[in-house]
């Protein structure tokens, strides 16, 4: 008797168990999908095709094959009825084989040549003047690197971003204020305002412009970790939104994922690099110059980053 109650008891936790079992992958199943179906949604919306090919490439860059590429991240304070200017523009050279991510700001006032518009003017005007297309042109032309790919984030809704995934924590070297809110020095604790307040401030640091990429180049290293984070993925939806609503890129779905399975590593290797020169005015306009020798240097650095001979 004891045996039959026994096995009939069993039988009984191994129906449980499996039911139980039925239901958490049916579960996981509609959250996978779920997450899916919101990503492919959200890069659809972010997707932004441009009619252009790299003139510093003969074959186009493979994702898949893990070969080093380039990205130029645009931040465009962006209002109705107003495209604005490019007030941050960074390139990522990202470097697989050697682990590492070279991150370079590219101050907004410097002067070159405006590739498309046959003047020379500040570097950050080319976006006004041509958009994208013309941005990633006179960056490739500055730099002598190719520029594969563009991701513009509008300024304005940055913010969404950094509320999306839950504030993001960053190591300030500079005790100010701004936009009613202080920052002191050390660890520094961001929602969404106080992000944008961080990254605007500019005339209170000593080092000017500079000061102010650094501290941007902060809040996108920020984000970066905690959207990676595995507490980001309860938040997958608003993260998405905020991606949706506010970053444009010309980059593919299928490209994203090749950049998540084959580059992931490179991420937690970012190193920062910065462009010397001196500010001056010319017919009473403020410019940054940067001397030809800096330029080089730069672009060697950048070219072995790159694998470009």
């Amino acid at each position: 008797m004891r045996a039959e109650k026994n096995k009939k008891k069993k039988k009984i936790w191994l129906r449980v168990t499996g039911i139980v079992l039925f239901v958490l992958l049916i579960g996981i199943g509609v959250y996978a999908y779920s997450v899916y179906n919101s990503l492919t949604n959200a890069v659809e919306t972010m997707h932004h095709p441009i009619d252009r090919k790299s003139d510093k490439r003969t074959v186009e860059v493979s994702l898949q094959e893990k070969q080093p590429f380039s990205v130029l991240l645009l931040g465009v304070d962006q209002r109705d009825g107003d495209k604005g200017r490019s007030d941050t523009m960074i390139i990522l050279s990202v470097n697989p084989k050697l682990n590492s991510v070279k991150m370079l700001s590219i101050p907004r006032d410097t002067r070159t040549e405006i590739v498309g518009k046959g003047t020379v003017d500040k570097i950050n005007h080319a976006y006004a003047f041509g958009n994208e297309e013309m941005a990633m042109n006179t960056v490739e032309n500055f730099l002598d690197i190719p520029i594969d790919y563009f991701v513009k984030i509008n300024m304005e809704g940055f913010e969404d971003i950094v509320d999306a995934v839950g504030g993001i924590t960053v190591n300030n070297d500079l005790d100010f204020s701004q936009d009613g809110y202080h920052f002191p020095k050390g660890q520094v604790t961001l929602d969404g305002k106080k992000a944008l307040a961080f990254t605007r401030m500019r005339h209170e640091d000593p080092r000017g412009d500079f000061g102010r990429q650094l501290r941007q180049r902060e809040i996108i290293q920020g984000v970066l970790r905690e959207g990676a984070s595995l507490s980001s993925f309860t938040k997958y939806q608003s993260i998405f939104a905020a991606l949706g609503n506010n970053v444009r890129t010309n980059l593919t779905f299928d490209q994203m994922m090749d950049i998540q399975k084959n580059y992931r590593s490179a991420a937690g290797n970012v190193e920062q690099m910065t462009i010397k020169g001196s500010g001056t005015k010319i017919n009473r306009i403020y410019y940054y110059i940067v001397p030809k020798e800096e330029k080089l240097r730069i672009q060697s650095e950048l070219k072995t980053q790159l694998d470009i001979k």
